[in-house]
């Protein structure tokens, strides 16, 4: 008997819900926010973000190649050229909605100027190319607690091998 192949990853439905309705929703959760999660939801890809099915996957940096760790562009080059693709990134909040059942993070580190323990960081375009503003999101959970935090970081910054990302899987 012939099965079907296995599909990776996992889909969740993104957007088509207004910006209140998203905040709302990840405190009804229980989700924590930093002031660079409040930044990335306030920003206009918030306004109405198209409703979608998108397939998820992860990788680390090592998987991607990178066995001393590289930089973001570098890391989001690669995975484009083994046929990931970059999340749109309104995908954050509604991805942390998705994994409510997250492992605890081995630390209680919050910030750091480095990668935090045990987190996803959510493979996306930047929405803007200030350092200053953040880059994107990453979801983690530490003491028991959901967060949903965004992040900063320049192209000299390096990721470390076994940093973990969500990409999307496009279909095909």
């Amino acid at each position: 008997m012939i099965s079907a192949p296995e599909v990776e990853g996992f889909v969740i439905r993104v957007g088509g819900l207004s910006r209140s309705e998203v905040v709302q929703s990840l405190h009804s959760e229980g989700v924590l926010l930093n002031v660079h999660a409040e930044t990335l939801l306030a920003h206009a890809e918030f306004d109405a973000p198209k409703d979608q099915s998108l397939r998820i996957v992860e990788r680390t940096v090592e998987d991607l190649g990178f066995k001393h760790g590289a930089v973001q562009s570098r890391i989001f080059t690669a995975a484009i050229n083994q046929g990931l693709g970059l999340c749109p990134i309104v995908t954050g909040p509604y991805l942390r909605l998705a994994t409510m059942g997250q492992t605890n993070a081995p630390d209680s580190i919050l910030s750091a100027g480095r990668a935090p323990a045990g987190a996803i960081h959510v493979a996306s375009k930047p929405v803007s190319d200030d350092v200053e503003y953040p880059k994107g999101f990453y979801l983690r959970v530490v003491d028991g607690r959901a967060w949903l935090r965004g992040y900063r970081c320049d192209d000299a910054y390096v990721w470390t091998p076994d940093q973990r990302l969500a990409f999307l899987l496009p279909d095909g």
